[in-house]
């Protein structure tokens, strides 16, 4: 695994810190109604992304995600001013306004997606990794998915083809505990999700998703024996969200003390932990970090707001091209 020095650390701590305000200004943009439709929010699960970072190579690995995927194409090298305008229905954003919250899309820097099909993502995400092996670009595929998704048959059928074919993917399923409203003790006479892997000959196992350490060293190991060309690796991310399914979710289903317990292994806290005890950063040097953040997302917002919405005309543009059918002229 690369090492793990100062610098990882600074830079984990900046990435997740804005991660976490940045979505933060999302749930307070909801309330005001500027981002509208579902929003569902990372709070607490930033160390399975910042790991897996650590471990990829951005110049040929792609990630493929469910819908609480607004920060993982930041990490992937996304302007998050664009991210933030298209919340809020910009044409500046990703996907010019017309995919919103849930669908943040950059071919540029390999992000395929925010889907809104639970378990939709799984079976794309092993075709990324079969293009990547058919045409030899060494790139390894992250396919993300919930807990929840993992009840899904494509995981099965990807699973079973991804194996056959000896795919350059690797599978996470991030538990956060709660698919929805519901536990997984609720949905499963298993809760060791990794275990689904055993089915298939797949290696997998269980992984501290609240430690971007463990989760890095985890995602290194899988991603050398796909690019080795031995196949794909099924991983658990053990991990917790803070914030309910979406913004309209009561969390009847757990206390608040369950929260709280929870936030005592924050991600963020824990690398700022190591920074302050191996004296990575000064007091100051950390509020000078804290600033920085603050004043992005706030740069984002600013952004966002300042953009237009599509014009009317956008939504023919983005349907379909037909030069037989010369009633809509096309302007993208």
């Amino acid at each position: 695994m690369k090492e793990v020095t100062k610098e990882v650390y600074l830079k984990w701590y900046e990435d997740m810190l804005l991660w976490r305000k940045f979505e933060d200004k999302l749930a307070a943009l909801y309330i005001q109604q500027k981002v509208r439709g579902f929003l569902h929010l990372y709070n607490g699960q930033e160390a399975v992304l910042a790991g897996a970072l650590h471990a990829m190579d951005l110049t040929k690995d792609k990630m493929i995600t469910a819908y609480r995927n607004h920060v993982q194409p930041i990490g992937m090298g996304v302007d998050p001013r664009r991210v933030m305008a298209e919340l809020m229905g910009k044409v500046t954003g990703t996907s010019k306004g017309m995919g919103g919250s849930m669908h943040i899309f950059s071919k540029e820097h390999r992000f395929y997606g925010g889907h809104g099909i639970v378990g939709g993502q799984i079976p794309v995400g092993a075709g990324l990794a079969f293009a990547d092996k058919y045409f030899e670009t060494g790139g390894v595929t992250m396919t993300y998915f919930g807990d929840g998704a993992a009840r899904q048959g494509s995981l099965h059928e990807a699973f079973n083809m991804a194996m056959l074919w000896k795919l350059p993917v690797v599978f996470i399923v991030e538990n956060n505990g709660y698919a929805m409203g519901t536990s997984v003790e609720r949905t499963a006479n298993h809760t060791d999700i990794w275990k689904l892997g055993l089915g298939y000959e797949m290696p997998c196992g269980p992984v501290d998703g609240m430690n971007p350490v463990k989760v890095a060293e985890a995602m290194t190991e899988a991603i050398d024996r796909a690019r080795r060309g031995d196949g794909p690796t099924f991983l658990e991310m053990k991990t917790y969200r803070y914030r309910g399914h979406s913004m309209s979710d009561a969390q009847l289903y757990r206390s608040k003390e369950e929260v709280e317990e929870y936030k005592k292994i924050d991600p963020i806290t824990q690398v700022l932990d190591v920074i302050k005890d191996q004296k990575y950063a000064t007091e100051e040097e950390i509020e000078v970090i804290d600033q920085r953040v603050k004043d992005l997302v706030e740069e984002c917002v600013k952004f966002a707001e300042e953009s237009p919405y599509p014009e009317i005309q956008q939504l023919y543009d983005v349907v379909y091209d037909q030069e037989n059918y010369p009633f809509l002229p096309h302007k993208l």
